[in-house]
């Protein structure tokens, strides 16, 4: 299983690939804010791993096995952004959070929290007594 740091290099190799057809060493580092030399040698690594072929000044593609994985990481971030609005947790905290948290839970956990998600997508009189009882908590 890729490190932490894989994970956001190879998620996010697959929404730039998702979203523009293709993902460069310069684009990367733009959207995880680090020096292109650093997303190099990270590519090499995630290569060497078998996550994705890099061809140097040709570009990257994921293998199966990395598309797996960046679907797989993408759905979780997605799921964890759901839970927090579902919960009550401000707008403006559910992108740090949700990276803060991300790494640190279980696919076990992840499992249980998208049972949650699709339970309470199911029962929204559910999501209104929660949002009912955190008013009442906020007034105390």
């Amino acid at each position: 299983m890729p490190t932490p740091s894989m994970e956001d290099y190879i998620e996010q190799i697959f929404i730039l690939i998702e979203s523009k057809g293709y993902a460069r060493v310069s684009d990367i580092a733009e959207a995880l804010s680090v020096h292109p030399s650093s997303v190099t040698k990270m590519v090499q690594k995630l290569d060497k791993d078998d996550y994705l072929v890099y061809e140097k000044y040709r570009g990257l593609v994921l293998t199966p096995k990395g598309k797996k994985i960046g679907k797989r990481l993408v759905d979780r971030h997605h799921l964890l952004e759901q839970f927090l609005k579902i919960i009550g947790v401000d707008e403006e905290n559910i992108y740090k959070d949700v990276e803060g948290i991300e790494h640190h839970l279980s696919w076990n956990s992840i499992d249980r929290i998208g049972d949650l998600v699709q339970y309470f997508q199911a029962n929204p009189s559910r999501v209104q007594a929660l949002n009912k009882l955190q008013l009442e908590n906020d007034d105390e």
